[in-house]
């Protein structure tokens, strides 16, 4: 039963967070905002239209989007949802965990190069420029949580804070700060990037799609929501303590909890502007910085 809510929750709560986060910027600004669940009604109209396809382009680009969508729903079933077991779990499938990401990225880049667009080969090479230093980032995170946990096994890893002491509460706190940093770089949002922005020469995510439409437009939107949901329950362990609850009460709580990340990005993206360009790789260097100085803390 807590696996098949595992994978609803996975296939269907996605979506929900870029409405919430809409929204929280929407409140900000004194406006109305776009619809709540926007998202959900973009994507199914987008599986209903057509699709176009350039002469120049091969099965890469069909490919890229759909095997990349499998792979972020695969690291999503070895994350463990609140306080229940991952329907797959095995000793270091924290390795598999990163890798998958860096398989998307390395298929969503492919599929923006097979365009021979310049301007998509730019936002390719932002991509995985940014990209050396969000995974040591995320691994040097990794590391903290298996130190403290003594296990290789994600779901053990992401309830070691729950059992955390005064000794190991500034490490959790430096690699928050840095997986927060993560999770705003790899989604592409403010001050990072805009996911709203049309500019060719500021953009990175949405540079790389700009030739996909139809079907596979919808399937890159919920991709990034999966993305976004996915880093976002990593971060949720991290900062989030264990509530003595009734166990029905527990997925409530979770879903609560991500709606709360989601209002977090949403204030985070109302009060920052985004940062020039040159300037992103310093605040992916802090963030890498944090969660290695979070290690470091723990092994003197």
């Amino acid at each position: 039963m807590d696996t098949m809510i595992h994978v609803l929750l996975l296939l269907l709560m996605p979506p929900l967070l870029p409405g919430v986060i809409n929204k929280t910027k929407a409140w900000f600004g004194g406006r109305v905002g776009p619809p709540l669940l926007q998202l959900y009604y973009d994507i199914f109209k987008l599986m209903r239209k057509g699709m176009v396809l350039s002469s120049t382009t091969t099965w890469i680009f069909v490919a890229g989007p759909v095997i990349t969508l499998v792979a972020v729903a695969m690291a999503g079933l070895l994350a463990p949802l609140g306080q229940f077991e991952a329907p797959f779990a095995f000793t270091g499938d924290l390795i598999l965990f990163a890798y998958l990401f860096g398989l998307a990225r390395f298929l969503t880049t492919s599929a923006a190069l097979d365009t021979g667009s310049s301007f998509e080969g730019m936002g390719a090479a932002r991509e995985v420029t940014f990209a050396c230093f969000s995974e040591p980032a995320m691994f040097f995170a990794f590391l903290v949580l298996a130190k403290i946990s003594g296990s290789l096994t994600l779901t053990d890893m992401l309830r070691a804070p729950v059992g955390s002491t005064v000794t190991t509460t500034a490490p959790l706190i430096l690699i928050a700060i840095g997986l927060f940093v993560v999770l705003l770089a790899e989604n592409c949002r403010i001050p990072v990037d805009d996911p709203n922005t049309h500019l060719e020469l500021t953009m990175i995510h949405e540079v790389m799609v700009l030739d996909h439409s139809g079907p596979l437009l919808g399937v890159i939107l919920y991709t990034a929501s999966l993305k976004l949901f996915v880093i976002g329950n990593v971060l949720l362990h991290v900062v989030t303590p264990t509530f003595s609850a009734p166990h029905w009460f527990d997925w409530p709580l979770f879903a609560a909890g991500m709606l709360g990340l989601a209002v977090a990005i949403g204030v985070v993206e109302s009060v920052m502007a985004r940062l020039q360009m040159r300037h992103v790789p310093y605040l992916l260097v802090f963030a890498l910085i944090s969660c290695g100085f979070g290690f470091l803390l723990l092994i003197r």
